[in-house]
């Protein structure tokens, strides 16, 4: 019974009418429950801007219409829930048959036990179909008719079918009461019994004209009749709603609504702990957090009000508040926090056809904000209409994008089968609420059955959230931003082992632009590094957040919360380190304000890698050093240095084609793959890198200087005449040369082990890295022989390598940045 009154209280949230009374009353003793007496909180009585109602339709036709529609999504439900129950009933035969063998699955009493009543509700409800769907084939509408021809159709009479089904609802009230020995039967007989638990873990039906399957438990299946009773007094609310008051079904559907909402009521009465908050675990029910989520629905998204207790979850959504209507909650869907599982994942890239709607939105946001900000300083701070009215299409266009904007995704599994996905924005939100979860989850399946209507009422005093999660519904910050935030992320240190780990940088303020950036993923290491710079343009922005994840992107190590202050790092850097809990990072952070451009449309795409020019990657990425050259090195130098021939044998060539590919497509699988693939495979994919270049690393019009200096007798002006051409390349090239001849460096000190010395590693790399003026684009110098070119090549790596004074490479730029104090 405890299962059905849970489900119950589903309905009186609703404001039926048989709960009406107790709609308008909140139990103060709950209250006191809910926050002990030494808190000292008072709960504040703040009001929250109410969400849009269920739209009003202005005339008898448009009800109509509405009707005829809900009426075939009442009978689509009644044939998937026929065919669950059919699925449900399938293994009774064998059941039977094998409770009289020697060897049964079930006894003859536990077989009744758990199919009892459901061929009678299968009867039920396959003559309800069969009525319902004769009534809507003889109406069915013809197209290309004017709808005043169709009022007769429209005029549907489906009351008596209701009236007569609802009379018989008194064949749930022998399930439900026989409900939780079938569940004790089937959670016993899964565990101890093999041949059971196969059935009930692999039961399916088959859903819609195209016959997809869906997997469902045994225990699951069989909660779908105790969940479909609650939900036919909501139908038949709905269904009257939709009526128009002179209609000939209004006096039938009315008196339909009468007696489910009579017989549920009845059995709510015999429900017990109705009333109870002291847990099974002596303490008392509490609040603990709540704010604004987005609960998927049904394929749908809306925007919810999340609130959690020391025992439970509860989503439900805020009503009224507008138009001199009290403010409520109606009640959506609770969760025990008892055996609660999570997984989270950020959510995939949107569709093109989704990328353009926010793209639009986003567009139409700006203008809105610029608007508002022009009437604002017409009206010198006063709210003229006009104003007003810009204000509300802001607030749609930023619920709109918070609703439909890729986000995170946490999905929440109870021990009973049910399942709810919500969406966050934030992920250092998502990271608090799953923190506030688990410190008050219990593996513990005892819990105690909440009175959900008074608990939903009472949200709208105990909450704790004050206002919807929309920067246009808060007033102006003098000391908000407006314009590009530069965050250097430089390193991490406090790792207890060797990972590979990312940071996530979010901000907050208006949703016109992207608010999160992350870096690259670093190398496997104690202290990853990655001198990367991120660049988020703002619009309201008082708060930096940090988090640092692992790769498999479910292990969020640490995070921190950065109050802003435009002037403490206006137009110039400040370098500080964070304390992410265990692990501290470093990074240098500048403001500068300028006037926004409206956002751009994107795809959301990596860019490639290979045969791009270096200097665009270097770009794109925010580095000085490409991520795939500081990454196949590092590799190199964690597991290959003492590889015999490394960078003369070559990997597979699928393998590096295959490598290559990650590295244009997915950075995550590349990183992946580079730690997991044979190390010649990734020496391979560093050379194809630096052959594939458009141009040279070592850039072609310093290929006749470099030459001549090579002709220069004294070795120490040779030298010189080198490092200075060096110091003419562009900041990439140089850079990135730079770390790759140090990296060589460190190859022949193994020389012994690996068999390549400076001589054969400039030898295998001198015409990947620098090439002939006739090889270049748009070059009209004279030719040069092909024997010149290659011992140019391979001569100024190798003196390169040898060059004692080779300065060290910078893989990000330098930035004039004043340390914390």
């Amino acid at each position: 019974m405890e299962l059905y009154s849970e489900a119950l209280q589903y309905l009186a949230s609703h404001g039926l009418p048989a709960m009406e009374e107790e709609e308008e009353a909140v139990d103060s003793d709950l209250l006191q429950d809910v926050f002990s007496d030494d808190t000292g909180w008072v709960p504040n009585s703040t009001e929250v801007p109410g969400l849009p109602d269920t739209p009003t339709y202005r005339s008898p036709e448009d009800l109509l219409e509405k009707r005829l529609l809900l009426l075939r999504e009442i009978l689509i439900s009644e044939e998937v829930y026929l065919s669950e129950l059919e699925t449900l009933l399938t293994p009774m035969k064998a059941l039977r048959a094998s409770a009289g063998t020697s060897q049964p699955v079930l006894s003859i009493e536990q077989v009744q036990i758990v199919f009892y009543q459901l061929p009678e509700l299968r009867d039920l409800h396959k003559e309800f179909h069969s009525g319902l769907r004769a009534r809507l084939q003889s109406v069915d509408m013809e197209p290309g008719i004017p709808v005043q021809l169709q009022q007769r159709d429209l005029q549907l009479s489906v009351g008596d079918l209701f009236l007569k089904f609802v009379s018989q609802l008194g064949l749930y009230r022998g399930f439900i009461d026989n409900y939780e020995s079938a569940v004790q039967i089937v959670r016993k007989s899964t565990q101890s019994n093999p041949r059971f638990r196969v059935l009930a873990e692999s039961m399916m039906y088959s859903k819609g004209s195209d016959g997809f399957r869906t997997k469902y438990t045994f225990e699951a299946l069989l909660y779908k009749p105790l969940d479909r009773v609650t939900k036919t007094t909501l139908v038949l609310h709905d269904l009257l709603k939709h009526t128009p008051c002179d209609h000939h079904d209004s006096n039938l559907l009315q008196e339909a609504l009468r007696v489910s909402s009579s017989f549920l009521s009845g059995v709510n009465e015999g429900s017990q702990q109705k009333r109870a908050v002291t847990l099974s675990r002596g303490e008392r029910r509490q609040l603990v957090r709540d704010g604004f989520v987005v609960d998927v629905c049904e394929g749908g998204r809306s925007l919810r009000h999340l609130f959690l207790y020391t025992d439970l979850l509860l989503c439900v959504k805020l009503k009224g508040g507008t138009m001199g209507r009290q403010l409520h909650y109606r009640f959506c869907w609770y969760m025990p926090l008892a055996g609660l599982k999570m997984h989270w994942a950020a959510e995939q890239d949107p569709s093109a056809d989704l990328q353009l709607k926010i793209s639009n939105m986003r567009a139409k946001m700006f203008h809105c904000r610029r608007m508002l900000q022009e009437y604002m300083r017409e009206s010198k701070g006063s709210v003229s209409r006009a104003a007003d009215r810009c204000r509300r299409k802001l607030e749609a266009c930023e619920l709109w994008l918070l609703t439909h904007t890729p986000s995170f995704i946490l999905e929440l599994h109870s021990p009973n089968s049910k399942s709810h996905i919500i969406h966050l924005s934030s992920l250092h939100e998502l990271d608090e609420w799953r923190e506030a979860i688990s410190k008050h989850k219990t593996e513990d399946l005892e819990t105690v059955l909440p009175d959900l209507l008074s608990l939903a009422n009472s949200c709208v005093k105990l909450r704790m959230t004050q206002q919807l999660p929309l920067c246009c519904l808060q007033p102006e910050k003098v000391n908000s931003m407006c314009g590009s935030l530069s965050v250097v992320v430089h390193t991490a240190c406090g790792l207890q082992q060797p990972a590979s780990v990312y940071v996530c940088v979010e901000v907050d303020g208006f949703e016109i632009f992207d608010r999160r950036a992350q870096t690259c993923l670093s190398s496997y290491s104690l202290t990853p590094q990655w001198d990367q710079e991120l660049v988020l343009q703002v619009d309201g922005a008082q708060h930096l957040r940090l988090l640092c994840l692992s790769q498999s992107q479910e292990d969020i190590m640490g995070r921190a919360t950065l109050q802003l202050d435009s002037l403490d790092m206006l137009k110039k850097w400040k370098k500080m380190t964070l304390n992410l809990g265990l692990i501290e990072v470093i990074i240098s952070i500048k403001y500068t304000p300028h006037p926004l451009e409206p956002p751009s449309f994107t795809p959301l795409q990596q860019k490639t890698v290979f045969s791009v020019l270096i200097g665009d990657v270097a770009r794109q990425e925010g580095v000085l050093v490409p991520h795939i050259v500081r990454s196949c090195v590092e590799e190199i130098e964690r597991r290959g240095l003492e590889e015999e021939g490394i960078y003369r044998i070559s990997g597979a060539s699928r393998e590096i084609q295959a490598l290559k590919h990650a590295f244009d497509t997915n950075y995550w699988e590349a990183v992946s793959k580079v730690r997991s693939v044979d190390v010649n495979t990734v020496s391979g994919t560093l050379k194809l890198y630096f052959r594939e270049l458009p141009e040279p690393l070592i850039p072609t019009d310093h290929f006749q200087s470099l030459s001549k200096a090579l002709d220069l007798a004294d070795p120490y002006h040779r030298a010189e005449m080198m490092l200075s051409e060096l110091q003419s390349f562009p900041d990439v090239n140089r850079n990135t040369l730079l770390f790759l001849l140090h990296h060589l460096k460190r190859v022949a000190q193994k020389a012994e082990q690996n068999k390549m010395s400076l001589s054969n590693l400039a030898t295998v790399f001198g015409p990947s890295l620098l090439r002939s003026p006739v090889a270049s684009l748009n070059h009209c110098g004279p030719p040069v022989d092909i024997s010149q070119e290659v011992e140019v090549q391979v001569q100024v790596i190798y003196l390169y390598l040898q060059n004692q004074n080779l300065p060290e490479a910078v893989t990000t730029k330098l930035l004039e940045t004043e340390e914390e104090p």
